[in-house]
């Protein structure tokens, strides 16, 4: 059966994001050392398509996990880029480059219409009619395959607080941000979760739950 799925690196402090995210630092003052581990990492460099190198560790497997049977993404505008406020007539093409790391459908939450963007084997598809909607459409395009919320902080508390997500894994980097976007403010306190792991590696450990329903 699939599911909804939810990985996120948060800082020991709580936060996806530290402070003053802007179009020049989309993370926030920061925030950037939250991926240490994972830019580090063999699979990440081999994923987006770069010849560097790097580790292989007890990360390795959990993020493998984190990308088989993925058939739909969903992310956020500031996730996506372009920054606030209606599209322009020549509109910001996102962070991601010519060719994205997603090779799946990536459905954009945004208040603001667009068409469709495709680059390279990545289709974004921009839903201006809230996160439901969102989730029917990256279910129909997923098939039989798992669907993952991908950030930022806003959209994760949004499914969080609406009971649809099935699984939340937080990968906890061991550094303060002090201030910033923090993962779960305004999601209440009727989300119980279970664990189902916790894994520790290098600069990071990686704690997963299952959304108790």
């Amino acid at each position: 059966m699939s599911k909804v799925r939810c990985g996120i690196t948060v800082s020991l402090d709580g936060y996806a994001a530290g402070p003053n995210q802007s179009k020049e630092e989309p993370l926030g003052v920061g925030g950037e050392r939250l991926h240490e581990w994972f830019v580090e990492l063999e699979i990440f460099n081999r994923t987006h398509g770069t010849d560097y190198g790097g580790e292989v560790n007890a990360s390795t497997p959990v993020v493998e996990e984190s990308l088989a049977n993925v058939g739909a993404k969903i992310m956020g505008r500031n996730m996506f880029g372009g920054g606030p406020g209606p599209w322009s007539a020549d509109p910001w093409p996102g962070w991601w480059g010519e060719d994205p790391p997603f090779h799946v459908p990536v459905f954009v939450l945004t208040h603001h219409a667009r068409e469709p963007l495709t680059l390279s084997d990545t289709t974004f598809v921009f839903v201006t009619d809230g996160p439901e909607s969102a989730l029917e459409q990256a279910r129909k395009a997923a098939g039989d395959k798992d669907v993952t919320i991908d950030g930022g902080a806003n959209v994760i508390q949004q499914y969080l607080a609406a009971g649809l997500i099935d699984e939340l894994e937080l990968h906890v980097a061991p550094i303060l941000l002090g201030g910033g976007e923090r993962l779960l403010d305004n999601v209440g306190s009727g989300v119980e979760l279970e664990l189902i792991r916790a894994v520790n590696a290098p600069k990071v450990t990686h704690v997963k739950y299952r959304v108790v329903k």
